[in-house]
């Protein structure tokens, strides 16, 4: 072969070699550029994650710390009934109701040994038995 053939050949030999090599070079370049990149949403990922389990732990925190100041809130005190004037039933208002062994209405088949005259509202237990309807009202 010629010298100045063997020059090209050898000249387009160190010209492919280059080529390749700057090929690998670029390929090596974006495998790391893409390495790097994953590396980087990973960590934005898991720095999502433990900012996510912290809001939850101080949600629950806070759900707890609710939980405990609801807790120590007493509850709303039912107003009573008005007391019931000496010697009347406190089941009952809107009349005096006799302390008795028994009493019926007044307007009644009831045998007594007390009468009331009514109505009367049942504020409790009807223990006489006074509102038959069960409507709240006795002796209608």
């Amino acid at each position: 072969m010629e010298q100045s053939e063997s020059k090209r050949v050898t000249d387009a030999r160190a010209a492919a070699a280059a080529k390749a090599a700057a090929e690998k070079a670029a390929a090596d370049k974006a495998a790391q550029e893409a390495a790097a990149k994953a590396a980087a949403e990973q960590a934005a990922a898991e720095q999502a994650r433990q900012e996510a389990a912290a809001a939850e732990a101080a949600r629950q925190q806070q759900a707890a710390a609710a939980a405990a100041a609801a807790a120590k809130v007493p509850a709303p005190v039912q107003p009573a009934a008005p007391a019931a004037p000496s010697g009347c039933d406190p089941n009952y208002a809107g009349a005096c109701v006799p302390v008795a062994s028994d009493v019926d209405c007044a307007e009644g088949s009831g045998n007594g040994p007390a009468y009331v005259r009514g109505p009367v509202t049942v504020v409790g237990s009807d223990i006489y038995g006074l509102d038959r309807d069960g409507d709240g009202l006795g002796c209608e």
